[in-house]
């Protein structure tokens, strides 16, 4: 199989890159910077200079593909809503329609449990589970809208497949271990409500687990949860995710509430006079860490075999060990 994947030099997109590698496929992935290149190359695929706004330059690195994995995402937590949908929206857009012109025949979107965020609990989900119609938070709002794009091409020649993993963690995380590390150290870091609350989660293993057996055995047009299995304590997920770092979090608290008011006030705040830098809190942070977000996979489990083979256990043992690696290198 060949396979061409975008956001390649992110988390996700490096780690497909290494497991389409090690089941012996080709790999070309999508690069808009030499760092970027850089760490494509280095995971193992063939780089193929470009980005997600222009479909006609995407198209030649697309031919010849028999799969395309689309990862490339803005996920930050605050922005114009402009750069949001330019890149979450009109990118994927770019992305169905390069990847029809080039003749690809399956393409694999990564999706996120977000595009569920209305402010109503999400306790033990499936895919039943309505989609807004404009979830909230930029991020939330552009990743469901994506998705849509791509469930609705679906067609006999063109099979498109979403994968909706819920918080990707793992070794090598360059998103949100660094976030929630920063926040502890500068002393904003507090448990909404306790942290004692239920939550699933997804290995970055398990999202290409899942992903590579969407790929292979994914019905067109239907969209996946992802997670390791059943959920866990929010609090004590955390804790132990960064005690791998030698980071404590504490034990400061604030009522769930409280948490949902600054952030509301701190969007409108910055949405109006135009602050720099990014609220405190965004509304889509507190429903999505504040309080219970569970999902079900066992629609992967029965249709993809999906197992969700990487143990929280054995996660966290891989997070511990590549940080005394990484600390022993910079002694």
């Amino acid at each position: 199989m060949r396979a061409f994947v975008t956001g390649g030099s992110g988390f996700v997109g490096r780690n497909l890159i290494a497991a389409l590698k090690a089941k012996g496929h080709s790999v070309r992935a999508l690069a808009r910077s030499a760092s970027a290149m850089d760490a494509v190359t280095k995971a193992g695929a063939e780089s193929f200079e470009g980005d997600l706004s222009d479909a006609d330059r995407l198209k030649p690195g697309m031919e010849g593909c028999d799969v395309i994995f689309h990862s490339a995402a803005n996920v930050k937590a605050w922005g114009p809503r402009a750069e949001f949908y330019e890149a979450n929206v009109r990118g994927t857009e770019h992305v169905l329609e390069a990847a029809r012109a080039a003749g690809v025949k399956r393409l694999v979107h990564i999706s996120t449990e977000a595009v569920l965020v209305d402010g109503s609990p999400l306790v033990r989900v499936n895919e039943t589970w309505p989609v807004p119609e404009r979830p909230i938070g930029n991020y939330a709002s552009t990743k469901a809208e994506a998705e849509r794009r791509v469930l609705s091409v679906n067609s006999p020649d063109f099979t498109t497949v979403a994968v909706r993993p819920r918080f990707i963690w793992g070794a090598g995380d360059t998103s949100l271990l660094p976030e929630l590390i920063a926040a502890v150290k500068a002393g904003r870091f507090r448990w909404f409500s306790g942290g004692r609350y239920l939550t699933s989660t997804c290995h970055v293993a398990n999202c290409v687990e899942g992903a590579l057996l969407a790929a292979e055995k994914g019905r067109g047009g239907e969209a996946y949860f992802l997670t390791d299995g059943e959920p866990v304590v929010f609090r004590d997920f955390i804790t132990a995710m960064l005690a791998t770092q030698g980071v404590d979090p504490g034990t400061r608290e604030v009522p769930f509430g409280v948490a949902a008011a600054l952030a509301t006030v701190s969007e409108l705040l910055w949405g109006t006079f135009g602050l720099g830098g990014r609220p405190p809190l965004t509304r889509t942070e507190v429903l999505l860490v504040g309080r219970e977000v569970t999902v079900s996979d066992e629609k992967a489990r029965q249709e993809l075999g999906y197992e969700g083979r990487m143990t929280r256990e054995e996660g966290l043992r891989d997070m511990k060990l590549e940080y005394k690696a990484q600390s022993s290198r910079t002694l």
